[in-house]
């Protein structure tokens, strides 16, 4: 329907020019485009500036449209390492604002609320915002939390927790992994840029310590004010030296640390993550571009042919032309430090050495030809629509005043910018592409399979493996008189022996958690030869129920049940057998040894079983002990392809038989989930009416 109205408005609009004369006249339009005109002038909201007595700076952006006014308080926090502590500062940040000496964090949200405003705090700030009739209220807040934190250890302790389960959580998050292992490799660990923190480093932080942080850091020498709204210089002024006047802190002196640099050769940096069907692929490596740079637009303009949004050639390139990932995109970051470029994409395993290849091309090609005039343009347009949006912005404004105070720049820098970025040309972006893509002296982080991917890589580059905290991972080599098969029988033997095991004819495993609050009981029946009912409950009501009698299955789900047979229900035969290991052979599973990997820092046999249905599961047995520590399988459902993660411990012996009694799973739902085991049972008797499926 809309392709027959666009050519039906295509033909009045010919009728009309023919009947104009002027068809002529449009085709000479179409081959000779009028040329662009000069870049608008650009008129910046008038912003002051100046000084406390105490050091602080002030920055004042007039701007009546609401009757609103906006504080934001920025500490130039000098470049430190925090080393074991690593995480200290965003704690620190996050507790300032649970509560001063003189308001409990309810009270303070209270009076928050009250007025309708919004305060937050990080560790290198704070902003707060509200009605200009309200300011001087909110100006009582944020001054009672910038000098009277209390740093309540109630309060930590909540944080604390919470910061642990999100790294626990963002353990199965390929994405997260390749951001802390790209860190690691760009800047290094001995680099305040390259630290990362760990479940281990936030264990160790204490209120103590944040106070510490809190009580060196934040001083008026290193803070910059800028305030946004509707009030007058005149009542600006009065208010920063009314609420900040009496600030007091120590100067604080720079440190210097190493300049981080590319490799000198382009290395793959591996990480293995069993079962993954998709690469995570990060090319990166620093760079030294500060804002205000005499190449910072033009490199703007070379990103945004790169790979800047939907119109980079990489996403042309790589999604729609090959197919290989929903999205590749560049990105170039500037700093005063030191800066850091990088392309990415998640791609298919099978695709992934393909992937890299169409990076390099695409830097190769930026790097050795010029862009047409259309493409150029095209980036031109969209980089100075974004600008322009921006001054929509007071507060963006004010980014522009603290920019330009901050780094040296012109007082006409951003007035100017348009007229800078019209004046980008080809030859720019070859001679800019060429100083600052560097795809022979590259880190490829890589988060994906080892055992599908790895060996691909080889021809980009030697490959380093790494954990998901970019500490290298050593290759330990397995002796060639272990076999897996052998893996497996230790297993059984260590968990009480395959005659005891034999024995077994049902077991009920009764577990528990808690999600989100409310409390979840699973409880799995199982019976020989090859018999299952599962139940899930929350709260104590029934959630979900399969059963399932060795041919046929009853899945039950909020009251709506399903009966499941034939090759719908042969997913159920292996996760109904008490101990599947022992029917591997019957099964006709293939086993593959594929090394020794650290599981909970121990060390541990790493196989690969793969079901005659081509199912895989990756699963890890501890070498001191041979009991399985992990297992990884990666499945259908609904639609999407997910990679679940168990992780095994606490075995205790139960009627002559070692049984894990907590259990972790994580990529089932949006964060791990801890198992307690309460009850087991073996040979209780069970019958098979527990299974009947009607």
């Amino acid at each position: 329907m809309i392709s027959i109205y666009n050519k039906f408005l295509a033909t009045i609009m010919c009728l009309c020019l023919t009947s104009l004369g002027l068809t002529a006249q449009n085709e000479d339009f179409r081959k000779n485009p009028p040329k662009p005109g000069p870049a608008p002038e650009i008129q910046l909201a008038d912003y002051e500036s100046f000084t406390l007595d105490n050091g602080m700076d002030v920055i004042v952006v007039e701007n009546d449209k609401l009757p609103r006014v906006s504080y934001q308080l920025s500490l130039d926090v000098p470049m430190h390492m925090e080393g074991e502590n690593a995480g200290l500062s965003g704690m620190a940040g996050q507790l300032l604002r649970s509560g001063t000496t003189n308001r409990s964090k309810a009270e303070l949200d209270e009076a928050v609320d009250f007025i309708g405003a919004s305060l937050s705090t990080t560790g290198s700030g704070i902003f707060g915002s509200s009605l200009t009739k309200h300011k001087d209220e909110l100006l009582k807040l944020m001054t009672d939390v910038l000098y009277n934190p209390a740093f309540p250890e109630d309060e930590f302790a909540k944080l604390k927790q919470q910061t642990i389960s999100n790294i626990a959580a963002s353990m199965d998050d390929p994405n997260f992994i390749a951001g802390n292992v790209a860190r690691v490799m760009v800047y290094g660990s001995d680099h305040p840029y390259g630290e990362i923190q760990t479940q281990k480093t936030i264990e160790g932080l204490t209120a103590d310590k944040c106070r510490m942080y809190y009580d060196k850091y934040f001083s008026p020498e290193i803070a910059t004010l800028v305030i946004v709204g509707d009030l007058s210089m005149k009542e600006a002024k009065r208010d920063a030296e009314k609420y900040f006047g009496s600030w007091e802190g120590e100067k604080l002196s720079e440190n210097e640390f190493a300049k981080p640099q590319p490799p000198s050769q382009t290395q793959v940096d591996f990480v293995d993550k069993s079962g993954s069907v998709q690469s995570v692929v990060d090319i990166t490596y620093p760079i030294y571009l500060k804002p205000g740079d005499d190449d910072f637009i033009a490199v703007n303009v070379m990103n945004a042919i790169l790979g800047g949004g939907s119109n980079g050639r990489l996403f042309k390139n790589i999604r729609e032309d090959k197919g290989f990932t929903y999205g590749a995109y560049s990105n170039v970051s500037t700093d005063e430090e030191v800066g850091r470029f990088r392309a990415y994409a998640s791609v298919r395993n099978e695709v992934t050495d393909s992937s890299l290849v169409e990076f390099m091309n695409e830097f190769e090609r930026l790097r050795s030809e010029k862009v047409g005039d259309r493409e150029l343009r095209l980036a031109k347009n969209n980089l100075a629509g974004s600008f322009a949006r921006g001054l929509e912005s007071a507060q963006q404004i004010a980014n522009f005043a603290r920019n330009t105070k901050r780094y040296n720049l012109p007082d006409d820098y951003y007035s100017n910018y348009l007229k800078m970025l019209s004046s980008v040309t080809a030859d720019d972006v070859m001679r800019v592409a060429k100083k600052y893509l560097m795809p022979n002296n590259a880190h490829i982080v890589v988060v994906g399979s080892k055992s599908d991917v790895a060996e691909d890589l080889k021809a980009f580059g030697p490959i380093n493996y790494f954990d998901a905290f970019g500490n290298p991972v050593e290759s330990k080599a397995v002796s060639s008189d272990v076999t897996a098969q052998q893996v497996i029988d230790n297993y059984l033997e260590a968990i009480g022996g395959v005659d005891k095991l034999k024995s077994v004819t049902d077991l009920t495993v009764r577990m528990s958690t808690t999600v989100q609050g409310m409390a979840l009981e699973v409880i799995n029946e199982q019976m020989e030869p090859g018999m299952m009912h599962m139940k899930v409950m929350m709260n104590g009501n029934a959630m979900q129920e399969v059963t399932y009698d060795g041919e046929k299955a009853k899945v039950s789900q909020m009251g709506n049940a399903q009966t499941l047979e034939g090759e719908q229900a042969a997913g159920f035969e292996t996760q109904a057998m008490i101990f599947p290991e022992m029917n591997y052979a019957d099964m006709g599973a293939e086993l593959s040894l594929e090394g020794i990997e650290t599981v909970a820092e121990k060390d541990a046999y790493k196989v690969l079983v793969t079901l005659p249905d081509g199912s895989k599961t990756t699963q890890f047995y501890e070498v001191e002990t041979g009991y399985k520590v992990k297992e990884v399988t990666t499945q259908e459902a609904q639609g999407q392809t997910v990679t679940q993660t168990s992780t095994f411990s606490d075995y205790q012996e139960v009627d002559g038989i070692m049984f894990p009694h907590k259990m972790q799973s994580s990529g089932a739902m949006p964060f791990p989930v801890d198992f307690k085991t309460e009850e087991i049972k073996v040979n209780a008797g069970l019958t098979k009416d527990t299974f009947k499926v009607e």
